[in-house]
């Protein structure tokens, strides 16, 4: 019989050691984005480069908001709104659309069951870049240019099969047994899904709901080659305001990208415990 190997200290805190230089590898673009948010612009052009701002100022926040003298404000509030209503519609519709899918997927056979799911994965190795041009093409004959409906449709052929893929796993988890025990007892089969299957598979629709959400909230190269005017643009796309055709505005650029982080950050711990109980759903036998 093989003997337990029992992990010692120091093989512990390397492995520790090195998930934290890894992590810390990681987040070192992240943190300077929003170091520089804080910085005035002469210690951005500074050589050699300042790595902790020495004089934190929120000018560049200011500036946004049109607060300042020194530049008139950007429309971060109607990018906002904007990123807000087409994130948040394509996420409800597209959970909406995969929850039905994956239960589909998970509890029915029909014909060309297989085919049809393969399909749906396959059309996530497409990159979007490449399908930009002829859904520029598509959507300028259909006048869905410059919509905010035009980039809802596109997100949800973005967020659908993978919404489908990851349910369907979800509700394969669940033992069918509990749904027909509820038939048996005078449930029909929508009482049957909606009082016992759907509360168990939440915590995956509410992963999938957030993946789905910060794929729409953070898409950018979709939406700035569908969008043209401040009625429709969202706030990745509202970076763009700030280069010009030799100079680049990186203080105002990263203030920007912070009130970008922020809302996903903050879903993120909202529903964190949803998340992590999605993605371990299933893990433990």
């Amino acid at each position: 019989m093989s003997q337990l190997t029992i992990e010692k200290p120091w093989q512990r805190w390397s492995i520790r050691f090195g998930v934290f230089v890894a992590m810390a590898i990681l987040t070192i673009p992240g943190l300077w984005v929003v170091l520089t948010a804080f910085r005035p612009n002469i210690e951005v052009l500074a050589r050699p480069a300042v790595w902790i701002p020495q004089n934190p100022t929120l000018d560049n926040f200011a500036r946004l908001f049109g607060l300042s003298s020194e530049q008139q404000g950007l429309p971060v509030a109607q990018y906002f709104i904007n990123s807000l209503v087409i994130s948040i519609t394509s996420t409800l519709v597209a959970v909406a659309i995969g929850m039905a899918g994956g239960y589909a997927f998970a509890r029915f056979r029909f014909p060309g069951k297989g085919g049809l799911f393969l399909a749906f994965m396959l059309s996530r190795t497409v990159p979007g870049v490449a399908l930009s041009l002829p859904l520029f093409i598509i959507w300028a004959r259909l006048g869905l240019i410059d919509t905010s409906f035009g980039l809802i449709l596109v997100y949800l052929a973005v967020n659908i099969p993978f919404t489908i893929w990851l349910t369907d796993g979800f509700f394969r988890q669940i033992p069918v047994d509990l749904s027909e025990a509820a038939q048996i007892d005078g449930c029909t089969r929508w009482q049957a899904f909606w009082k016992v299957e759907f509360p168990l598979a939440r915590s995956g629709l509410a992963s999938a709901a957030i993946f789905a959400f910060l794929t729409s909230w953070n898409e950018y190269a979709l939406a700035s080659q569908l969008t043209r005017t401040t009625a429709s643009k969202t706030m990745p796309v509202g970076l763009m305001d700030f280069t010009a055709q030799f100079t680049v505005d990186w203080t105002g650029m990263s203030a920007m990208a912070v009130l970008i982080i922020i809302p996903a950050l903050v879903l993120t711990f909202v529903v964190q415990k949803h998340l992590i109980a999605g993605l371990t759903f299933g893990g433990v036998k």
